[in-house]
Parts: C-alpha cells; sequence; structure tokens
C-alpha cells in the first residue's frame, strides 16, 4: 500500500484500498514480516489511490463525493494466478485490472491534487504487495513459497478509506461499488 519505498507513515496520510481478504491465508505471514503496511496495521489490499487528501480535509462533502464517484462503479471480481515484480518489490498480479484502474482513475480525476502515488509513476500497476525493500534471494524464496497456492478469486464491492493515526492504520469508511 505504502509508496514501495521504506519511507515512514505520516499520521494524517490516507488511502483508498480494496481488501482481498482471499490472500491472508497465505500472504499474512510474509507481509506482517516484509511489507511495511502490514506492519502497521493494513490488510491484504489491492491499492485504488494513495496518498489521497489529508484527513483533514475529509469532510461530509469528501464523503459525499466518494460514495457518488465510486457508487458509480459496478462490483467485480479479481482473480490472482501469479506473482510480479518492481525492484525490490514481490506482489500478487489481480487480473482483470481495468476495474482497478478505472476506479483510481476516476478518483484522481476528481481529486487532482491526489495523483496516484504522489505523481512518482506515470503508470498505474494494480497489486498486493507481499514484500517490499527485500533482496532478490528472499523474493525468490516467498514466491516460492506461493507457487501451488493460485489461484483464487476475490469479490470487490467497496472500496475502504483508510487513515494512519501516528502508529497504525485505521479504516475511516468503506464506500460500496455499484450493483
Amino acid at each position: 500500500m505504502a509508496d514501495d519505498s521504506n519511507s515512514a507513515f505520516q499520521a494524517r496520510q490516507t488511502g483508498l484500498i480494496v481488501r482481498i481478504p482471499e490472500a491472508e491465508p497465505y500472504v499474512r505471514g510474509w507481509r506482517e514480516r516484509l511489507d511495511p503496511s502490514a506492519q502497521a496495521g493494513v490488510p491484504a489490499h489491492v491499492t485504488v489511490l494513495f496518498p489521497f487528501l489529508d484527513e483533514s480535509r475529509i469532510d461530509a462533502l469528501v464523503h459525499s463525493a466518494l460514495a457518488d464517484v465510486l457508487g458509480s462503479h459496478q462490483a467485480f471480481d479479481l482473480q490472482f494466478e501469479r506473482c510480479g515484480r518492481l525492484p525490490g518489490v514481490l506482489y500478487l498480479v489481480p487480473e482483470p485490472d481495468t476495474q482497478v484502474r478505472q476506479l483510481t482513475e476516476a478518483i484522481a480525476d476528481r481529486w487532482p491534487e491526489a495523483p496516484p502515488y504522489g505523481g512518482r509513476f506515470t503508470e498505474i500497476i494494480p497489486h498486493l504487495t507481499i514484500a517490499q525493500s527485500q533482496e532478490a534471494a528472499t523474493l525468490e524464496e516467498v514466491e516460492s513459497d506461493l507457487a501451488g497456492k493460485f489461484p483464487f478469486t476475490s469479490h470487490v464491492a467497496s472500496v475502504e478509506l483508510i487513515v494512519h493515526d501516528g502508529v497504525k492504520w485505521q479504516e475511516r469508511a468503506s464506500f460500496t461499488l455499484g450493483r
């Protein structure tokens, strides 16, 4: 969920995620050891937008706008069949990822001051981070352990707003996708 670096999370940061509870039995142990967002209380997820607005900006109007934007998108299924890699990062690949990209783009279009990953990357790559800032041998060990645990499917029917309280990430709201 983080920005795929070791930077510390800041109090009042927010993010929008879709939970992937079906992944927890396979990735929880690895994520707790190798992913700072898991260590800070974030469940297995695919990020929709991080960072979002500072918590001080999230009021009833923002909640209403999020409900409108997200409610205009249909619920969908994600299939997880393989791992992917970025430098120092191992993640599960959600397929198809079109709906996640559309959610990200819709939120970023509505709040252009909150570009995905702070504008650090030009391409949106939906993913479920398992390990980050790790050596290749560690990533290979994790990937080998996960082999044979695929495929699994997750039904995405909501997007969660999470807020960092200075110590842990906490869910603050859930927005239902259209049916």
